[in-house]
């Protein structure tokens, strides 16, 4: 089942639903339950977190591209919710950047208040996933020696189309980038250093998730720079498309 927010054709913002992505029906976060049908015009970021926990090196063809060993635990940084944008909309290339990268990723979506999650517990407190792009200014985060600048910007993490909630196995996606339409990353979350379940694990034991937090999972090998007008697509099997345009 898919589920996320749109804009029907009346104008209406509101939760769907939907078995094929094709047909929606309305759709109660709070209850689950499906109302009546709906036309989708737009969709619009599929969650609202509280908060957005992102890992770093988290792929081994990635930790291979840059020549770095890989992280004895996982290498967490925050992102605000205010950097959160949905399919089809634009990513602005900030002013004080030089450059601008695209980093696909798959993201968690918690389902529900959790802490101290052990890892055999780790699905029931999923409620899917969904397409991620970790969007950074890669020139001010060699210049800072930290993330948060970087990584911050309003349109920084556009998110889409909609959360996945029959995903059996997260850990063997195909995921990719795609530039203008030429293949920039192409991979498999089988490459995953520390899995969803471990991550959700290794977050919890530190921080309460809220449901809708995202946590994003790192991203694999073949990140590069976007140029204004630029296209930028990210493809994860099993659950869409997300694709925005830069300026």
């Amino acid at each position: 089942m898919k589920v996320g927010r749109c804009v029907t054709t009346r104008s209406e913002i509101t939760w769907f639903c939907s078995a094929d992505g094709k047909s929606f029906r309305t759709w109660d976060p709070a209850t689950a339950e499906q109302g009546a049908a709906i036309k989708v015009q737009r969709f619009l970021a599929p969650a609202l977190p509280g908060k957005i926990i992102a890992v770093g090196l988290n792929y081994r063809d990635h930790a291979t591209e840059l020549g770095l060993a890989l992280p004895e635990d996982p290498i967490l940084f925050l992102k605000p919710a205010t950097s959160v944008v949905g399919p089809g909309d634009t990513i602005v290339f900030p002013k004080q950047a030089g450059r601008v990268d695209y980093e696909a990723e798959l993201a968690v979506v918690v389902g529900k208040r959790c802490k101290d999650v052990r890892k055999e517990d780790a699905p029931g407190v999923i409620l899917g996933y969904t397409c991620f792009n970790d969007v950074t200014a890669r020139d001010l985060q060699v210049k800072d020696g930290q993330w948060t600048r970087a990584k911050s910007f309003d349109t920084f993490a556009p998110t889409g189309p909609w959360i996945e909630t029959a995903l059996e196995n997260p850990h063997d996606l195909g995921i990719s980038a795609r530039l203008n339409g030429q293949v920039r990353q192409s991979s498999n979350t089988r490459n995953l250093i520390f899995n969803v379940f471990e991550l959700v694990t290794f977050i919890s034991s530190i921080m309460t998730l809220e449901p809708f937090d995202i946590i994003a999972t790192g991203t694999p090998a073949g990140i590069g720079p976007m140029e204004r007008g630029d296209k930028i697509s990210i493809e994860i099997e099993g659950i869409g498309t997300l694709s925005n345009s830069i300026a």
